[in-house]
């Protein structure tokens, strides 16, 4: 895996870590391009937060190799430090200092200070200047990310590397963060960041599916969504129960390759994929009317992220990762 070192900020190699008999990353390699905005889309336990330890050069993979920016991030670790703008997953600054304490602790660390690079936290730090006496801990969770974006920002990185930085926080507070980060990305900027709500894959020029210590796959999100490979339906039904009844009987149903709930409906898909919408839904009506089941809509839709993944999870090693 190679690349252009002067279009290339992160390239990873076979890294694998354990801890004890837990596997958290297996052979893991992909590259990341310079002024990207590339996102790991995983659930809890994917393994995303010891990658970017790694990536962030605090903790040393078992096997394998990476270079962020061109170094190897356990020999240029020092080098690298500097570089690197990182924002752990958990809220990680003082919670007893004030925001501009915080800010000015963190700018004092990399021998600059909060008036000389105003002008590359500006865009984030005006929503926190009203609350410049506030203790960190009394921010709400909106604005703790932003403190601490602001605080991985404010010595000037050339490498974001933020880890779920917007779970358990509002939905407003999660799309306010995203647009921000499109600013960054718009200024040249490399941002890598972790993810486990799908949604925000869309956000990203590329994304990684990760499960389990594994790449499922590499791509910009419209590919991963158009390589589901099959047609999926929606099944909408009259209302919770009934949505459960036919859950069940299309788990019975000798066609069904896959059904699971997604939102108020159920996904679908058929074994018979080469036969036209109208007689795949067809065979579905009658078996599911056979079951005392009605009032329900089957209508064809594009696959998701969401989707791929959920597909995906059930393969065998050897995936389609990129």
């Amino acid at each position: 895996m190679t690349a252009p070192s002067d279009g290339t900020a992160v390239v990873a190699r076979d890294l694998s870590k354990r801890f004890e008999a837990t596997t958290a990353l297996d052979r893991v390699s992909f590259t990341i391009g310079r002024g990207e905005l590339f996102g790991f889309v995983g659930p809890d336990g994917a393994g995303k937060t010891t990658l970017f330890r790694i990536l962030a050069t605090v903790m040393v993979a078992d096997t394998g190799t990476a270079e962020v920016l061109g170094r190897d991030v356990v020999s240029g670790l020092w080098t690298l430090r500097r570089r690197i703008g990182y924002m752990p997953g958990r809220f990680s600054l003082y919670p007893d200092l004030s925001v501009l304490e915080n800010l000015r602790f963190f700018a004092s660390v990399f021998g600059t200070s909060v008036e000389r690079e105003r002008a590359q936290i500006d865009a984030i730090y005006t929503q926190l200047e009203p609350f410049n006496d506030r203790r960190a801990a009394a921010l709400s969770g909106g604005m703790k990310q932003k403190l601490a974006l602001c605080c991985a920002l404010v010595h000037r990185p050339e490498i974001l590397l933020l880890d779920e930085p917007t779970t358990g926080v509002d939905a407003v507070s999660r799309r306010e963060f995203w647009d921000l980060l499109a600013g960054l990305k718009a200024s040249g900027m490399t941002i890598v960041v972790s993810t486990p709500y799908m949604d925000e894959a869309n956000r990203c020029d590329r994304v990684a599916l990760i499960q389990g210590g594994k790449l499922l796959a590499v791509d910009a999100p419209a590919r991963i969504a158009a390589s589901f490979g099959r047609p999926l339906f929606a099944v909408h039904t009259g209302g919770g129960a009934a949505r459960y009844r036919t859950l069940l009987a299309l788990r019975e149903y000798a066609r069904t390759k896959s059904v699971y709930p997604f939102g108020e409906a159920l996904h679908f898909t058929d074994t018979n994929a080469n036969e036209s919408d109208d007689e795949i839904r067809a065979s579905a009506v009658a078996f599911l009317t056979a079951k005392g089941l009605s009032d329900m809509r089957i209508e064809r839709i594009d696959p998701t992220v969401e989707d791929v993944f959920i597909d995906r999870m059930g393969e065998p090693e050897g995936t389609r990762a990129a």
